[in-house]
């Protein structure tokens, strides 16, 4: 890829401290260099693959981003290409962040595995597939969707069909004529669910565990995620009745297909969990209720008879899609740091370092938010470029992703918690 180093610029950087490290060339990565090039602050971005953008290439067929192209950009001059739908889909988003990587001359280093992050002298020694490097600033950007999580049912090994993951499941292709269980009723289980009903596949039924507050990716004609930008700014005593409101009017009530309302309002849970709405296409609503999608209890085991349910009842498909989300990917990295939450997560990742010199950046779900986020990161990492004392400044706590981001394309909002299980 023809890149280049962003070449610094007058001003108060001491330029005798190398480049900024960061690691992954995904959104966040390529939100965090573009922004230390544009404060003249050296950057060096580490890759384990061949490209940037490298998870967004191997999602499935038919991916279809939930939050509208406005607000799916990293920056406001970072617009999608002449022709992008409302909602950009898969190629659309590949295409962005290549154009957006070239656009900032941004310095990547492809093929690198980084494996452990320790303390050195003056700064962090990062081992990788091709050597220790070392640097002053290290900011983690490998993304909350980087390991793919399936639930240890027992008996997962003696089922005798095919179990895959939702990060490896392409199109219906191989699925046609199959009895199918997806696991999991998030946004990526039933995108996936109507992919495999509209093409093909013989029977289409999804477990469901937790019952989600489901959206419209578009409400009468308005994008779901710039409404949901306006309620996040309310009380939840006033935007919860509200979501219930645009839910009765668009998505309607599915409760003889399986699917109920929750107790907890949609904010009220974001908040509190940190779990967004399950936003579809109304053709997933309109597939459930012409009953090509079926709706069952949760998984409790999956062995060499079939799958059992929750509530005792005893299926036999062909095969399983597990839309379970993901882990971070985080604890081989840097968990001896001490710097990571029960769930893998980041304790701080919007703001300052967590350790001086190291701080994560991309754990929310929808590029327009990590967009926002990295030019606050940055902001907090010039400041301690340029004035030592605010290296010493107590790190804020990280909050929840903001509704209007919801979520990340197609994709479960349990991605960076499996403990939420399907």
């Amino acid at each position: 890829m023809a890149v280049r180093e962003a070449r610094p610029r007058s001003g108060q950087y001491d330029q005798t401290a190398g480049p900024v490290l960061i690691i992954g060339a995904g959104p966040a990565g390529l939100a965090a260099a573009a922004e230390l090039g544009r404060l003249g602050v050296p950057a060096q971005i580490i890759e384990r693959s061949d490209a940037v953008a490298a998870s967004w290439r191997t999602r499935y067929d038919r991916l279809r981003l939930n939050t509208c192209r406005w607000n799916s950009m990293l920056g406001l001059g970072d617009r999608f290409e002449a022709g992008t739908p409302w909602f950009p889909v898969r190629d659309h988003a590949v295409r962005y962040l290549e154009s957006f990587a070239l656009r900032h001359d941004l310095n990547v280093r492809f093929g690198v595995q980084v494996d452990r992050i320790d303390p050195d002298a003056g700064g962090w020694r990062v081992s990788t597939s091709t050597g220790p490097l070392t640097a002053q600033h290290v900011i983690v950007a490998i993304g909350h969707q980087h390991t793919p999580w399936l639930p240890d049912w027992p008996g997962r090994d003696q089922f005798p069909g095919r179990i895959v993951h939702s990060r490896d499941y392409r199109n219906p292709d191989g699925f046609r004529g199959r009895d199918v269980l997806v696991v999991g009723g998030g946004c990526s289980g039933l995108d996936i669910a109507r992919d495999l009903a509209q093409d093909g596949a013989r029977r289409v039924r999804v477990a469901v565990r937790t019952q989600p507050n489901l959206l419209l990716r578009s409400a009468r004609g308005v994008p779901s995620d710039l409404l949901a930008a306006g309620l996040l700014r309310m009380p939840t005593r006033i935007a919860d009745p509200i979501g219930r409101m645009v839910q009765r009017m668009t998505v309607g009530d599915l409760s003889q297909w399986g699917l109920t309302v929750p107790d907890v309002g949609i904010f009220t849970r974001l908040h509190q969990e940190g779990s967004p709405p399950v936003i579809v296409g109304a053709e997933v609503i309109a597939a459930i209720r012409a009953g090509e999608i079926e709706i069952v209890p949760g998984v409790s085991a999956v062995n060499a008879d079939g799958v059992r349910l929750t509530d005792g009842t005893a299926l036999q498909p062909d095969a399983i899609v597990a839309a379970t989300g993901y882990t971070t990917g985080l604890e081989p990295i840097v968990g001896h740091l001490g710097v990571l939450d029960e769930h893998g997560m980041p304790f701080h990742y919007r703001g300052p370092a967590v350790r001086p010199g190291l701080r994560f950046l991309g754990y929310a779900p929808c590029m327009g938010v990590i967009g926002r986020d990295a030019r606050r990161v940055i902001r907090h990492l010039y400041r301690e470029l340029t004035s030592p004392e605010a290296a010493t400044a107590t790190p804020e706590p990280a909050r929840p992703a903001p509704a209007a981001s919801i979520p990340e394309p197609a994709v479960s909002p349990e991605a960076a918690r499996p403990a939420s299980r399907p």
